[in-house]
């Protein structure tokens, strides 16, 4: 199958159907509803970034936005859907004005057509290359803690089971960002458009579906980039079923415009180049450093006590100098403490704690990186700390009170101190602690922890 064109010289050519332009009238203007920002907040943000990568982000990652629903459909499933029902509103409105006030000597759109599908080529490109590098570094879904293996399975909300099947698998969570990536480069070439919305379309809706069976909550914003995919595709089904289901001769005929002189090319492949460059090689040069350079992560980073990490069960628990026995029901006796190999400290105790429904949040500080408390109960409470060893006190901020990790749009931060402990430790023996000191509620609290020897299959990281 020759590819062959429609330049500008014959853009005159091919009359369009009626009930085609009528169309075209209206997704234009529904896609273009999509895809520019209408939010005024959307703009500042473009003026008020922490730095060049993160107004890259903000051009990379608008989502409309158009109704605030709070249902759990909205959050979770069809209602999420509610913004492109206004903006499919928009464009039949806009599609029916523009209709009456067209003129009927107008043959086609085919210039439209074509800038149409070039800025939901970019708009494609920009969004599926910034999900690409979250996952070839990777970050976007981290290997799984200690107290998130320790976790029993219903006390997982679904999504961080998806999360944590792909953060176990290294490899496949780096494959599956090369394939965006490259699938994001595609769309910036005309020849290569069909292969790199095929990738995405078939990626971007695993993507989609695995949000919505998983309640990932970003079901919608990659159903975009499927919807998108699929009109970039749509000029070429015709012909694809001719070939190859067919088996007819095919002639393609596309529309693209011709740089006639020198000057038009330059500018022309100069700005395409240098759009190309700053979204692929910057972008990503960017992207690394604000994750393992500037420390902008989901998971912590700052070294725990040495040779501590690990499940250790609560032998001997008091509070205010009273002994309490084991037991599973009670609201006050830990059962078991768990430190990670960086300074987080959680213990488990039957009471419930606030449970973080976002998806951990990347952050420049541990402690307000809170992926590995996000969507799991159960009962275990996270602190931070930092350790004086030589005075052996522990100073700890409490995780759950801030589990949503807000910061407004020039990164500050909108939440609520975390209360405050500090507790002292002993390490008499390699497998014991003892930590004691007082709780929020000024009860004096005392803890002997024995370290419980357990191979996890997986957790070759953990060592």
């Amino acid at each position: 199958m020759g590819q062959s064109t429609i330049a500008d010289t014959t853009a005159g050519s091919g009359k369009w159907a009626k009930w085609e332009k009528v169309l075209f009238r209206v997704v234009f203007i529904f896609l273009l509803t999509l895809i520019v920002p209408l939010d005024l907040a959307q703009y500042r943000s473009y003026f008020h970034p922490k730095s060049f990568f993160w107004f890259l982000s903000s051009l990379t990652g608008y989502r409309p936005n158009f109704i605030q629903l709070h249902s759990e459909s909205a959050r979770w499933g069809l209602a999420g859907y509610a913004s492109w029902a206004i903006a499919l509103s928009i464009g039949l409105a806009g599609g029916g004005i523009w209709t009456l006030f067209a003129r009927k000597d107008t043959p086609n759109y085919n210039k439209l057509y074509y800038w149409l599908r070039v800025i939901v080529r970019y708009r494609v490109a920009l969004g599926v290359i910034a999900f690409g590098f979250l996952k070839f570094y990777p970050m976007q879904m981290p290997y799984p803690a200690i107290s998130n293996l320790e976790t029993y399975w219903g006390d997982y909300n679904t999504y961080k089971i998806y999360w944590q099947q792909v953060g176990v698998s290294l490899w496949y969570e780096v494959v599956l960002g090369i394939v965006e990536i490259v699938g994001g480069i595609l769309l910036f070439f005309r020849s290569t458009t069909a292969l790199g919305a095929l990738i995405n379309a078939g990626v971007l809706y695993n993507i989609a579906h695995a949000n919505l069976a998983y309640d990932g909550a970003v079901h919608v914003y990659s159903s975009l980039f499927v919807l998108l995919s699929l009109f970039l595709l749509a000029p070429y089904v015709k012909n694809l079923y001719r070939l190859f289901i067919k088996k007819e001769d095919v002639t393609p005929l596309y529309y693209y415009p011709v740089w006639n002189t020198r000057r038009k090319k330059i500018w022309a492949y100069s700005l395409k180049y240098s759009f190309v460059f700053l979204f692929t090689f910057i972008y990503g040069i960017l992207r690394y450093d604000v994750h393992y350079n500037q420390g902008y992560l989901k998971d912590p980073v700052t070294p725990g006590l040495p040779k501590i990490a690990g499940l250790y069960n609560v032998s001997t628990f008091r509070l205010n100098g009273k002994e309490l026995p084991y037991d599973p029901f009670d609201s006050a006796r830990w059962q078991n403490v768990i430190f990670e190999k960086w300074s987080t400290l959680t213990y488990k105790v039957y009471k419930p704690f606030p449970i973080s429904m976002a998806n951990g949040t990347p952050n420049e500080k541990d402690v307000r990186r809170t992926y590995e408390l996000a969507g799991i109960g159960g009962g275990r409470r996270f602190l931070y700390y930092r350790a004086d060893t030589a005075k052996g006190l522990l100073y700890l901020e409490d995780k759950n009170a801030r589990p949503g990790g807000d910061e407004d749009a020039r990164g500050k931060d909108t939440t609520a101190p975390a209360p405050k402990l500090t507790w002292h430790f002993l390490r008499p023996s390699p497998g014991k602690v003892i930590i004691y000191g007082r709780n929020e509620q000024k009860d004096s609290i005392y803890a002997e922890l024995d370290k419980v020897n357990r191979d996890y299959p997986i957790a070759y990281q953990l060592k």
